[in-house]
């Protein structure tokens, strides 16, 4: 007959799972009051942070409305609109961060030194910090000191906590690491921060930048929308939206710095141009007035219409390409010359491809010197975009070289036509041809002239109205009053819930490692068959172990549960004789099987019943210790013998060995065990063991043997076959479950008769019924902290 060990939780019900945890309810009361306590301390001397948050909505940049939207025909405004996604990753580049920090002068920290908490001084510091060393040596370094503020012209001064401290005056020149400093007063009156101490930061621009940047959060409102909410925490909430409104700031002059050198750029181009341009025209002004001068000439009669008008369609064909060659010649020079990378103007190319490469090419040189700020050359993306340029540059080289040679070729070709033209309309006056032709130089002249004047004009125009390329819609503010970390319900539910757990963790761990029998519920349900005649409670120190004659205590009580029981088995037995001999035993020493005997003595006694109770338990008795042997006082002549003398010496009879006393007004005789002997098995093996119980079976009401642990020798096991009933005493909280197995073996294989258990040691809170033994006024009540 094997054990059936499930899981645990599978054998309980709902009600036997809430009650292993509530009858620990103290354990979690005191465990959330710790976990609430925590939780307060925590949010005492947490440091709050709170959201500041501004909304921008991303202009679309179209051709039709930019700020260069004059330049379309010149081929510089850059194609396409921007992306949503690429503005979020150029508003939180490092190098706008950068800037912030270098504005704000965030790498610079006043902290109020406090006995627990310390507070960072934003706005309107008592002090104010100089630095003699260049900014490239501040904005790179790290330094730490400390002051104290004492009367209105000095302070106390240290780069250390632990050692000495210098008096300095204000205005007086500190030498430290990072060159000298001046601090100044930043307030007329100091008074109120008397004898407070301050420690000053300074950490490199970088490092304050990328953290600001980390905590930054930029994101669309809702999927493809062009309104950003950017987001930052913090526990000044100033400092947070002067970051916020600062970085909005430099992302739009950034994007206005770009445009206006692009508009720069092509301004000055313009008027290289004009320049040049101006000359020649003021040459062909001057050749036409002194070729009138010279000849009396006023007004030169129209050529003939049909020679004219062929004449004035090549010229003007001749005229086009000759201004196409110029530009190209121009800008090919200026590739040419072009030792770095800058922008290039592009203006009235009719080739689309170069107008396209120099948009492209602008594009990426201003996207150079934007990372050039935060970076150098030897940056791996620099360095890709120098490749990218060289070879958009030597692109426009080959284009350009290309278009200069066709229209070399288109002009010559032009111009022979032209000459073909001109050749029928020698017959007419000198004169008038030549005036015709210094006409014609000044009109090319003349247009090119007016309209790079007016596109200048259009370009700083255009630039004086260029619009930022996001618009505000809400200005950074704090979001709510509370801040938003810690979250003071938050926490405390958690800390809540953690305090809950904690106990809840360990009585369900404790439980799923648990492998000991508690309870004569939980051991029935692993016995199955084998019947469970009771459960003594746990007894304190201080309390009695062996109950009286009107005992009505609880283990009184659980005791007369185990007679009655004791009793029903009897009946059922339908034996020949009494079937009263009941062996007491247990696994192993320690789990109450004397204390069990004796007490069921007393119990059996009580009801005026003739009792004996023998201990068989030769090895290792324990009788004495509850029913003191008073012979052990006598002599050794007079000495009473015991089931040890018994057994070995044949002329002792069984009333030799039989004591009979007086305890606790209840009559009860004994047997003790007598002397410990060298053989113990070979003594019980005796037929002298059979005849003892034979005969004081049929004198007695009830014989109780208290016997050896069958676990630990045979002795039970020599003389089981004599017995009528024998109870196995299980120790609450000791035994564990497999330690079952062993007996109830031994009853399958047929060598203990009458098995039962009794489970000894319970704790109040496990015994049957609540612990509700003792009904009446013997009744037992538990303090509420023993629950």
């Amino acid at each position: 007959m094997g054990l059936n060990f499930k899981n645990k939780s599978s054998d309980k019900n709902l009600k036997e799972i809430l009650g292993m945890y509530t009858r620990h309810w103290k354990w979690f009361v005191l465990s959330v009051i710790i976990a609430l306590s925590l939780a307060f301390v925590k949010l005492r001397y947490s440091i709050p942070e709170y959201s500041a948050q501004a909304k921008i909505q991303i202009l679309e940049d179209k051709n039709a409305n930019s700020e260069l939207g004059s330049f379309k025909d010149l081929g510089i405004l850059p194609s396409g609109t921007n992306k949503v996604e690429d503005e979020i990753e150029i508003i939180n580049s490092r190098s706008n961060f950068i800037e912030v920090v270098k504005k704000l002068g965030l790498n610079v920290k006043i902290t109020a030194l406090g006995k627990i908490l310390d507070s960072e001084v934003y706005k309107n510091p008592p002090i104010k910090i100089s630095f003699i060393a260049k900014d490239s040596i501040v904005e790179n370094s790290y330094f730490d000191f400390y002051i104290t503020l004492g009367n209105g012209s000095s302070f106390v001064y240290t780069e250390s906590e632990d050692e000495p401290a210098n008096l300095v005056s204000f205005g007086k020149s500190i030498s430290t690491a990072i060159g000298d400093i001046v601090l100044t007063p930043n307030k007329d009156d100091l008074s109120y921060f008397n004898d407070k101490k301050f420690k000053i930061s300074i950490k490199p621009v970088g490092e304050v930048a990328q953290k600001y940047q980390e905590k930054t959060s930029i994101s669309p409102v809702m999927e493809y929308s062009n309104i950003l909410e950017i987001t930052l925490n913090d526990p000044i909430p100033e400092k947070a939206n002067d970051i916020i409104n600062n970085l909005i700031d430099t992302y739009n002059s950034n994007a206005i710095r770009d445009r206006k050198e692009i508009a720069d750029r092509t301004s000055e181009f313009i008027n290289d141009r004009i320049t040049e341009i101006y000359s020649n025209l003021s040459s062909a002004d001057q050749t036409e007035e002194e070729y009138k001068e010279g000849r009396g000439i006023t007004d030169v009669a129209s050529q003939a219409s049909v020679n004219l008008t062929v004449s004035a369609s090549s010229q003007k064909e001749l005229e086009n390409a000759s201004l196409q060659l110029d530009i190209a010649s121009s800008m090919k020079d200026l590739v040419d010359t072009q030792k770095g990378f800058d922008i290039l103007p592009s203006i009235g190319l009719s080739d689309p491809a170069i107008a396209s490469t120099t948009a492209k090419y602008n594009e990426l040189v201003s996207e150079r010197n934007r990372l050039l700020k935060s970076s150098n050359e030897k940056n791996p993306i620099i360095v890709n975009l120098d490749e990218q340029l060289n070879t958009l540059k030597q692109s426009m080289q080959s284009s350009l070289q290309s278009m200069t040679d066709n229209l070399v070729l288109q002009v010559n070709s032009l111009s022979g036509q032209l000459s073909r033209v001109n050749s029928r309309l020698y017959a007419a006056p000198r004169n008038q041809r030549a005036l015709r032709d210094i006409g014609r130089k000044q009109q090319t002249i003349e247009s090119l002239y007016i309209y790079l004047l007016q596109k200048r004009e259009e370009s700083q125009i255009s630039f004086a109205s260029a619009s930022p390329k996001s618009k505000i819609i809400d200005n950074s503010h704090s979001v709510s009053p509370e801040p938003v970390t810690p979250k003071r319900k938050i926490v405390y539910l958690a800390f809540f819930i953690f305090g809950l757990l904690v106990p809840f963790s360990v009585i369900y761990g404790k439980d799923l490692l648990d492998n000991k029998i508690h309870s004569k519920t939980g051991l029935e349900k692993l016995v199955k068959d084998v019947p469970v005649l009771g459960e003594i409670p746990s007894l304190g120190r201080r309390e009695d172990k062996l109950v009286n004659k009107e005992d009505r205590s609880v283990l009184a009580e659980s005791l007369r549960i185990i007679r009655t029981n004791i009793d029903y088995n009897i009946k059922a037995t339908n034996q020949r004789h009494k079937g009263n001999v009941i062996y007491i035993t247990s696994s192993v020493p320690g789990e109450g099987k004397t204390f069990l005997s004796s007490n069921l003595a007393m119990i059996f006694a009580s009801t005026h019943k003739k009792v004996l109770l023998i201990g068989a338990d030769i090895r290792n008795p324990k009788i004495f210790s509850f029913f003191p042997n008073t012979n052990e006082l006598k002599s050794g002549a007079d000495k009473k013998p015991g089931l040890t003398e018994f057994l070995f010496d044949c002329s002792i009879k069984a009333s030799d060995i039989i004591t009979t006393m007086e305890v606790r007004k209840n009559t009860i005789d004994v047997i003790y065990s007598g002397k410990i002997p060298p053989n113990p098995a070979e003594l019980l093996m005796k037929d002298k063991m059979k005849e003892l119980l034979s005969e004081v079976a049929t004198q007695y009401d009830y014989v109780i043997v208290d016997t050896a642990p069958l676990m630990v020798v045979t002795d039970t096991l020599l003389i089981s076959e004599y017995a009528d009933h024998i109870l196995y005493v299980i120790k609450a909280g000791v035994t564990e479950e497999k330690v079952l197995e062993f007996p109830l073996k031994l009853k399958s294989e047929g060598k203990l008769k009458g098995l039962s258990f009794v489970v000894n040691n319970v704790k109040a809170n496990n015994l049957g019924y609540g612990g509700s033994y003792g009904y009446g006024y013997g009744k037992s009540h538990l303090k509420w902290w023993k629950f």
